[in-house]
């Protein structure tokens, strides 16, 4: 999956240090186990010398690669901060939640603490509240850790979504999970002469042989901005896979890979009249959850789709996972993009019946075959009109 970097926003008190019964509220985990991130959410109510307060913890976990890999807290009643944390922390997962109990809460932990220990990363900060949770080590029966397992995973419904799935575990070697989405036994690292990659695209077409349906895929993956084209026989029985063959492999350019990845991009661009606080308030609502990114002319915001519904389809892409862009220039215009027609115009609507819509003037729309915005952020220029005068 790819790399998000968060900006925060911590709220509340601290952490209450002063001595205290803690008791177990609630916990739950984010069904985002097969895209290889997971969110763990734990409360506890806190009964101190002062006043019983509700304690709230966030960690993430990477599966592949870090571990353990950002935690945040917050000491708190106030259900807009701690949704706030919530939504910047978890909200790009695009994962349901499923409850969990204190001691499964604990074990999914430690158990991540341990990747960490593996890998000889360094913890996140703030071990110090959440250290009471690293000992003594829970242990859980078989049975126990796959109603666990199973918690973190999303329900597959499709062949598409449990191909994809797959692959994308299996170029992760991330084989746990990709050997909890077959049956049988077959070898699963057959991509061994490829680091641990990313799978980018993926396109499956079936065809029909002497022992059934066989699916063919073609894998575009990269590994440290390098590129390679992955083709597999997979079959499937029951969304479970059931034989895995590597057919070919061969690198290629980054040129060629920005082609298979290309899309068009619809663009829409208002003036703002006014950035007062009261339009700062409404559009922080309107894009509540998004990834935050300062650049030089500008702030932009990445919002994600709130379920993973994309590796469903037969022809999937990993960046697929975003909603829409919203860049707010230095220069007082904000420039809205998605990349289908249908998903620009849902945006559309939504800033019409918000609160920052008497702020706003739209001035243009723009169709491109391939994404702009990017180029535009990194560009340095602070009107988006003036850049286009530029490229064309």
């Amino acid at each position: 999956m790819a790399e998000r970097k968060f900006t925060l926003i911590k709220g509340g008190l601290s952490y209450p240090h002063e001595d205290g019964n803690k008791t177990f509220v609630s916990s739950f985990v984010t069904d985002t186990r097969l895209m290889g991130v997971v969110g763990l959410y734990i409360r506890w109510n806190i009964r101190s010398s002062t006043s019983p307060t509700n304690f709230h913890q966030f960690f993430y976990f990477d599966v592949e690669e870090y571990g353990f890999e950002t935690y945040r807290s917050i000491s708190s009643d106030d259900a807009t901060e701690i949704e706030l944390i919530e939504q910047t922390l978890l909200g790009g997962l695009g994962g349901k939640k499923n409850n969990l109990t204190e001691k499964e809460a604990t074990f999914l932990l430690q158990s991540y603490v341990e990747v960490n220990r593996k890998l000889s990363t360094a913890l996140p900060e703030g071990e110090s509240e959440y250290e009471f949770l690293l000992e003594p080590k829970i242990e859980m029966t078989e049975k126990e850790e796959l109603v666990l397992f199973q918690k973190q995973c999303s329900n597959i419904t499709s062949t598409y979504q449990a191909i994809n799935y797959f692959l994308m575990r299996c170029f992760g070697k991330d084989f746990v999970a990709a050997k909890f989405l077959a049956h049988g036994e077959f070898p699963l690292n057959i991509y061994d002469d490829i680091p641990i990659a990313t799978l980018c695209k993926n396109t499956i077409d079936s065809f029909k042989n002497e022992n059934g349906i066989s699916y063919l895929c073609e894998s575009l993956v990269e590994n440290d901005a390098s590129y390679m084209l992955v083709i597999s026989e997979i079959t499937v029985s029951d969304y479970k896979i059931t034989s895995f063959e590597k057919r070919s492999s061969m690198q290629i350019s980054a040129v060629e890979a920005a082609m298979m990845l290309s899309r068009s991009e619809f663009v829409t661009v208002y003036e703002i009249l006014d950035d007062s606080e009261e339009f700062d308030v409404g559009f922080m609502k309107l894009t509540a959850g998004a990834l935050i990114t300062m650049h030089d002319s500008g702030k932009l915001f990445l919002v994600f789709n709130k379920t993973n519904e994309h590796v469903s389809k037969q022809v999937f892409r990993l960046n697929e996972d975003v909603y829409g862009l919203y860049y707010i220039t230095d220069m007082a215009q904000l420039i809205v993009a998605a990349y289908s027609e249908k998903e620009v115009h849902a945006i559309e609507k939504e800033i019409q019946k918000s609160s920052i819509a008497k702020f706003l003037i739209p001035s243009s729309k723009y169709e491109f075959k391939e994404p702009v915005l990017y180029e535009f952020v990194q560009s340095g220029f602070d009107d988006f009109d003036d850049f286009l005068d530029f490229i064309k």
